[in-house]
């Protein structure tokens, strides 16, 4: 969540930043509550020293030998009143958290501002895209044509939005969710995490899942929700840590399966593998110093990118504009990868600096070596989402008589080199 002293003390670059994400979003209630929170301390404080000050009476009234049964009531009254102005700045307190729950993040100075995802900003490409001399078919024929992919089956047992991984297809996903935490781990220095995909709600508001997204998530009866990606758990490993500055950065890499409703999302990119209820995920997670966390940003993207060269994808990596940036995030890279059916670029990562918005909400702070105590930044990506890797495989590299070639990094891990 945002620091309520910075709101109190930059209200209007807090609405400014606010504003640029084009939503209409005030602090207004937030300056409000603070405000008449601030009073009420006041008044208490008045009350405690007043308090206090009589309290001292006592004994010495006591000496003396004269009656303290009014000054007893007095401080009787007093007590009362302190208690009954202790629960409403209680109440304001709880107010403000409530709000503040729901207010995203600033947008930093280097995202461009834009109203949707049609002025997100190119940064780069990398590969050549394939023009094939036959006709392209869509990830989903190539892998029920196969038999490798089996929706109709999976709708049966789960309902739509579900698929059934058979034969090579099943161990293709295997491959891939290998293939990235080896490289992850081994090349870019990444410690694995294996992490639950139950969570309790203090979990999904640490995170920023809660309050604003509880539609998009599965829950159980007793408030345990399925986890919508392992970024959840993997941050709140650290909750209510002090790390220690020589630690820093501190980079995880953990593979998941991956829950979503997917609430907003009917007629969008609903058949196939890109918008599934559950899918796998490898995600990489940064607990970084905030003078750090940019660069850290763009490193973390880079290792993203990395497994797309190593199986020879085409993507692009995009800059998210204002309007289109996540509810959490202070700036989100997109990297997005060749999608031939589509004919066109299809987002498998966003790799997001939370700054410390995050940790603020789940109380992850670290010790500077001058003994001061500072808030984390925290940072993720996907490296990468799984079954859309595999939908992306087997479209760029489909061939004339419908086999398809396994990319040579994958091959060890597949046991063959051809998809037939």
């Amino acid at each position: 969540m945002l620091d309520l002293k910075y709101i109190r003390s930059n209200p209007e670059k807090v609405q400014e930043g606010l504003s640029k994400r084009n939503k209409d979003i005030s602090i207004a209630p937030i300056l409000e509550l603070d405000e008449r929170r601030r009073k009420l301390l006041a008044e208490v404080e008045s009350l405690k020293a007043l308090q206090n000050q009589k309290s001292k009476e006592v004994p010495k009234l006591k000496k003396e030998g004269k009656d303290v049964t009014d000054l007893m009531n007095e401080l009787k009254e007093l007590s009362d009143k302190i208690k009954e102005l202790d629960s409403k700045v209680k109440e304001v307190e709880d107010e403000i958290e409530k709000i503040l729950l729901t207010i995203p993040n600033i947008p930093h100075e280097s995202v461009p501002v834009g109203k949707d995802d049609t002025e997100n900003v190119e940064v780069r490409r990398w590969g050549e895209v394939r023009e094939p001399d036959f006709e392209i078919k869509p990830h989903w024929e190539i892998g029920v044509n196969l038999g490798i992919l089996d929706f109709e089956r999976a709708s049966k047992v789960s309902g739509s939005r579900f698929t059934f991984y058979r034969g090579l297809g099943a161990r293709l996903e295997r491959a891939l969710i290998n293939f990235m935490l080896d490289l992850h781990i081994e090349k870019h220095g990444y410690t694995e995490l294996f992490p639950p995909f139950l969570v309790a709600r203090k979990s999904m508001i640490g995170t920023g899942q809660l309050p604003k997204f509880e539609e998009d998530a599965f829950k159980t009866t007793d408030d345990y929700f399925l986890i919508p990606t392992a970024e959840v758990p993997v941050t709140n490993y650290h909750r209510e840590e002090i790390l220690k500055e020589e630690d820093l950065p501190i980079k995880y890499v953990a593979y998941s399966a991956c829950f979503r409703a997917e609430a907003g999302a009917a007629g969008k990119d609903t058949r196939g593998l890109i918008r599934q209820h559950q899918f796998n995920k490898v995600e990489l997670v940064k607990f970084a110093k905030p003078e750090d966390s940019y660069d850290e940003l763009e490193k973390l993207t880079a290792d993203a990118e990395d497994v797309l060269k190593e199986l020879g994808l085409p993507y692009r990596v995009v800059l998210l504009c204002s309007g289109d940036l996540g509810f959490s995030s202070a700036k989100t890279y997109d990297i997005e990868v060749w999608m031939p059916s589509y004919g066109r670029y299809v987002e498998i990562s966003s790799c997001s600096n939370f700054e410390s918005y995050q940790a603020r909400r789940a109380n992850i702070r670290f010790r500077r070596k001058d003994g001061k105590l500072d808030y984390v930044h925290t940072l993720n990506g996907s490296g990468l989402a799984v079954g859309r890797t595999l939908a992306a495989v087997l479209e760029n590299f489909q061939q004339k008589d419908g086999t398809v070639v396994v990319p040579e990094v994958l091959r060890k891990y597949m046991g063959t080199d051809v998809i037939k």
